[in-house]
């Protein structure tokens, strides 16, 4: 896949994933519904029964632009636009973010 190719790449926003944002920052919510999580519960351990990953201001601004629409151009576009010289290099970063929460985390799924 070549650069230009990568720009038109449209992401959404997995179904099976929740979160929640408060303040414009985004909080994720991984349930932890392992069998070994759900015994130790039985014996009253606490366990919470959500893992929450809080966001950093860049990262709930580019998942928030998610929207199975939006190309990867058009998110960086807006990044600069919000954030302007602060995130170069720009589409080399957003990438990559994208890149990871897409492979790494499964929060967002690949429409084309």
């Amino acid at each position: 896949m070549n650069n230009e190719d990568s720009l038109n790449v449209v992401f959404k926003i997995s179904n099976s994933i929740d979160y929640e944002v408060k303040d414009k920052i985004v909080t994720i919510l991984e349930k932890q519904d392992h069998p070994i999580q759900n015994f130790f519960r039985k014996l009253k351990f606490r366990i919470p029964l959500y893992k929450k990953i809080k966001l950093d201001e860049y990262g709930s601004f580019i998942f928030l632009q998610i929207d199975g629409k939006r190309t990867v151009e058009e998110i960086g576009e807006n990044l600069e636009s919000e954030y302007g010289d602060a995130t170069h290099p720009l589409y080399e970063r957003l990438t990559m973010y994208l890149n990871h929460i897409y492979v790494n985390c499964n929060y967002i799924e690949r429409i084309n």
